[in-house]
């Protein structure tokens, strides 16, 4: 009994290793065939050594699809939108698992051709083009415009060159007569007539972009067309003495329809009309022609044919009277600008830095300002602002803004015994060394003294040397 259950230990033992080499080879021959499937594998599974099959396991995870990066070292920033975006996708990745293994994978049991391909292509799979890729595809797709390659002649002309063919049948009156939108030879403008006639691309395109033209532009094309032969015949019918209204253009128009171009109006009628009448082209008109041989006049027998008694002008009374006052207005202005001669000195003086001295023989005291400086020279002078109507000695206008000034602001005299004083006649104080004197009072002025009126500020300079003599010549005259 001991051996019989011995044996069949033994057996049973036997058996497990000899099922599990039976599952092992199983495997491998499932494993193997996949490999054959995908074309990796060239020997029989009994052949396969441990390092071949090694080669062929890493060949088959090969096979799977890699994770797309960008090979670029710099990135650049993402908006807020792509973030969010980025994250949501990166969370379905991650939920879903690779997506070139199936679940079924693991389990151990061996996929199906069908799920082989759809793995394959699935692997191979080109990434879908970008957004802005396909919308320059679509782009691309669409018909192009007509009016792309069209050179230098737009719709316009050659909408102008076909009405004026039309209406004279030369195209030298065409490239005379005709304003394109460039200057075009008359070369130019044969070719392209025959391309518009002969050349079914360029007429093809010609038109499709004339159909595209506005309403309104047509008709101001059309407004442009040239007269033909007939109508200048029924318009030169018209006799140049007569004074043809609107009215009777309008009755010609409803006359001849078939005569007239269809965007003829009464008055366009009117105007060509009145140069047909100009340049003598009517019928009741004719030229005179030009002398031939001696009977030329020239320049010299011109001349001498003229009475120049006949060329002489009667005398015109009123026009005499107006160059009169004219020629006393100019001098008077010529006069008030000799007298403010002085004035408009001090001012040259102080720009171009070379002035007189401060003191003559003929100048009492200097007013010196930052500008300007006014010279004294009588026993009394006026300050203010000088207007039209008020002529004063001192303008403080030429020192700077005097719209605070008055116009008589004050007076400065020079009494006998030599001393200076200044009087407040103006609105506003007058601040002599800082002390105000207002309205009616008078303050002393002695030599450096500062005069401040509404903000411009002036030192009082006094010629002591002549001012010695006015005191020495007083003293004698109280002597005596």
């Amino acid at each position: 009994m001991m051996s019989n259950s011995a044996s069949a230990v033994q057996n049973s033992s036997l058996e497990g290793r000899s099922l599990d080499k039976a599952d092992q080879q199983c495997a491998l021959g499932a494993f193997g065939t996949r490999l054959m499937s995908t074309g990796s594998v060239g020997r029989s599974d009994g052949d396969q050594s441990p390092s071949a099959q090694k080669r062929t396991a890493t060949q088959a995870f090969s096979l799977l699809p890699k994770r797309r990066s960008s090979s670029r070292s710099i990135k650049r920033k993402k908006f807020d939108d792509e973030l969010v975006e980025s994250s949501l996708a990166k969370s379905s990745t991650r939920a879903k698992g690779p997506t070139g293994m199936e679940p079924g994978r693991y389990s151990g049991s061996e996929p199906s051709s069908n799920e082989k391909r759809k793995q394959i292509s699935k692997s191979t799979t080109v990434p879908s083009a970008p957004s802005s890729i396909a919308k320059r595809l679509k782009k691309s797709k669409q018909p192009l415009q007509v009016t792309k390659d069209l050179g230098r002649w737009k719709p316009t002309d050659d909408l102008l060159l076909i009405n004026a063919v039309l209406q004279t049948n030369d195209l030298t009156a065409v490239h005379l007569g005709v304003k394109f939108s460039c200057r075009f030879t008359l070369r130019e403008i044969q070719e392209r007539w025959y391309a518009l006639l002969y050349d079914p691309v360029i007429s093809k395109l010609a038109c499709q972009a004339m159909r595209q033209l506005h309403p309104e532009a047509i008709a101001a094309i059309q407004a442009k067309a040239l007269y033909s032969k007939a109508e200048e015949q029924q318009l030169a019918k018209i006799g140049s003495t007569s004074q043809p209204t609107l009215d009777t253009f309008q009755e010609l128009l409803n006359k001849y329809p078939n005569v007239f171009y269809q965007s003829r109006t009464a008055k366009s009628l009117q105007v060509h009309w009145q140069l047909m009448k100009q340049y003598y082209l009517l019928e009741d008109q004719t030229v005179q022609p030009l002398p031939k041989g001696d009977q030329v006049l020239n320049f010299s027998d011109a001349e001498d044919m003229i009475d120049d008694s006949k060329l002489k002008e009667t005398r015109d009374d009123v026009l005499e009277h107006e160059l009169t006052l004219a020629d006393r207005r100019q001098k008077r202005e010529i006069r008030q600008l000799e007298q403010e001669l002085p004035k408009w000195q001090v001012l040259v003086d102080s720009v171009t830095g070379i002035s007189s001295p401060d003191f003559d023989n003929q100048t009492l005291a200097v007013l010196r300002g930052r500008m300007v400086r006014y010279l004294m020279r009588s026993r009394e002078i006026t300050l203010g602002r000088a207007t039209k109507d008020n002529q004063i000695d001192v303008d403080l206008s030429l020192e700077g803004p005097a719209w605070k000034i008055s116009r008589r602001q004050g007076i400065i005299k020079l009494k006998n015994n030599g001393d200076f004083f200044i009087a407040n006649e103006g609105r506003r104080p007058i601040y002599i060394d800082g002390r105000p004197v207002l309205n009616g009072n008078k303050w002393k002025l002695n030599n450096n003294s500062v005069v401040e009126i509404a903000g411009l500020r002036f030192v009082f300079l006094i010629n002591q040397d002549l001012i010695a003599l006015i005191r020495a010549e007083a003293a004698k005259m109280n002597q005596q």
